[in-house]
């Protein structure tokens, strides 16, 4: 490993060479590519050095050990000898997570789209609280939040609601918000003050430009409709709801959060060309025998990666085995600590994968 990170460091001063030329000085588009590459690894390669040279300091207290023999002056380099054994196994380690391929999508914007599972009307209400919590957690993070597409349950729940997330490594964050989250609480229609189970699924879809997916106008139908959406009597008037159905695949997609019809348009492909990337991605992982880590299924009950406990306080995420009592501040977008622990779990997998 020590051998892959000293060929990093080579590059990072070979870049310092490369912008110090005057050719590439005056070449705002070069120098921009060179300095963002550095910033890549510039926290490796001081990490590298601090590494370095506390091997170095670790060599030097080692022979003065094997020299010394007043007890004292022993004493205290074995304990600087210690101390410095700690800070580079701390080095060695986090230098090792450096080097673990990041996921090109963390840094992009996302599409989440939150459906009702089972539970009628009680799933619809969740998966409107669900909404919620994820716009509260993207206010708490300075992202803008904006509302693609959505079909309510009209008693205040949604069956679908499609939204976009922008903001600077929103993906990273959010992609662990992937699968079927399920509620146990007593439904405001409950004579009888019984707890029901309910769920709702959470797709996260980073967003993908024109470029990284192309689609073949030939194989899109395109219908458009009057909106029901918000807009009032204006949208009513005028056909401005857009429903793309990419035939190869079936895959529909509708939006209407627009009073232009090419707005909508352009959100729909927006979320047809996440969709199909996603679909792309999941069959390269099947290629190489991977499964995919975090998943939808089917909204069934026993397909859970989290669990919301009315009566209980209590918010247990399944797939580490985190439980935290404070219901409430979750819902209203404090989920830093389970996605915290969720990312660090994810990397402590793939580091043992290398190892």
């Amino acid at each position: 490993m020590l051998d892959k990170v000293r060929l990093i460091e080579e590059r990072y001063e070979e870049l310092n060479r490369l912008m110090a030329e005057p050719e590439v000085a005056t070449d705002p588009a070069k120098l921009m590519e060179y300095a963002q590459e550095q910033a890549q690894i510039g926290d490796l390669v001081q990490a590298f050095r601090r590494y370095s040279t506390l091997d170095r300091e670790l060599a030097d207290a080692r022979s003065l050990l094997e020299t010394e023999e007043d007890p004292e002056m022993r004493q205290m380099v074995e304990e600087e000898i210690l101390h410095i054994e700690g800070e580079t196994e701390d080095l060695y380690g986090r230098m090792r997570a450096m080097l673990l391929p990041k996921d090109p999508r963390d840094e992009k914007n996302v599409i989440m789209e939150v459906r009702a599972g089972t539970g009628g009307d009680e799933a619809g209400l969740f998966a409107a609280d669900l909404y919620r919590m994820y716009i509260r957690y993207a206010e708490l993070r300075k992202w803008k939040t904006e509302i693609l597409s959505f079909h309510d349950t009209g008693v205040g729940g949604y069956k679908e609601v499609i939204f976009q997330v922008r903001g600077k490594g929103a993906y990273s964050r959010l992609k662990y918000e992937s699968g079927v989250h399920r509620v146990q609480r007593v439904p405001m229609t409950e004579a009888q003050g019984r707890i029901h189970t309910s769920t709702a699924t959470v797709a996260v879809l980073p967003e993908v430009e024109e470029v990284e997916i192309e689609i073949d106008p030939a194989d899109l139908q395109i219908d458009v409709y009057g909106s029901s959406g918000p807009g009032g009597q204006h949208m009513q008037k005028n056909a401005t709801a857009v429903r793309l159905t990419h035939k190869p695949t079936g895959m529909v997609v509708s939006c209407e959060s627009e009073r232009s019809q090419i707005q909508n348009k352009e959100r729909a492909m927006s979320v047809l060309r996440a969709r199909l990337y996603e679909m792309e991605e999941e069959r390269r992982q099947a290629e190489r025998g991977e499964e995919r880590r975090l998943q939808v299924g089917t909204a069934e009950r026993s397909e859970k990666i989290r669990t919301y406990n009315y009566p209980q306080n209590r918010v247990t995420d399944h797939r580490i085995g985190l439980s935290i009592y404070r219901l409430e501040s979750i819902m209203n977008g404090d989920l830093d600590e389970f996605i915290d622990e969720l990312a660090t779990t994810d990397q402590a997998e793939r580091l043992q994968a290398v190892a």
